[in-house]
């Protein structure tokens, strides 16, 4: 894995990152210059104060610790494919075999939020394509396709 631009991002990140902003499929971000550590200080902060607006108990033991829970996963987990740089490395293999019929993975289970309400919801993804001179391992197509979940 190279990085070889001023992002630091992959080259196959990169390659996936314009093409999304050439279709207008990009998920609107602005740069606040916080790094992960800050966003999820932020967050905890932010997600006690929610907790204690709704009454939940912070004291109690099940609910303690839960808005250093939520910050983690928001940052880590989440939303982790809104940084490129967790791309998955890709790696492609020489098509030595010649095949030339469609290669297809169903039931890629997947992990997503609505961006209108912040609900996390599951399901699952299928992909395909025609295989060219190289081909792709096949865990390499669900790691692909969870990053874009997130």
């Amino acid at each position: 894995m190279t990085l070889d631009n001023e992002l630091g991002l992959s080259a196959e990140a990169l390659l996936v990152r314009n093409a999304l902003i050439a279709k207008g499929l990009e998920t609107p971000l602005i740069d606040n210059g916080l790094d992960a550590q800050k966003k999820k200080e932020i967050i905890e902060e932010h997600f006690r104060e929610i907790m204690q607006t709704l009454g939940l108990d912070l004291n109690d033991d099940s609910l303690h610790e839960t808005p250093r829970r939520v910050a983690r996963m928001y940052v880590d987990e989440v939303f982790s494919g809104l940084d490129y740089r967790k791309f998955p490395k890709v790696s492609v293999f020489e098509n030595k075999m010649h095949f030339d019929e469609m290669v297809k993975v169903s039931k890629i289970t997947l992990t997503s939020t609505c961006e209108h309400h912040f609900v996390v919801m599951d399901g699952y993804a299928k992909v395909a394509y025609m295989p060219a001179d190289k081909i792709i391992g096949l865990s390499k197509i669900n790691r692909i396709a969870q990053f874009f979940g997130r």
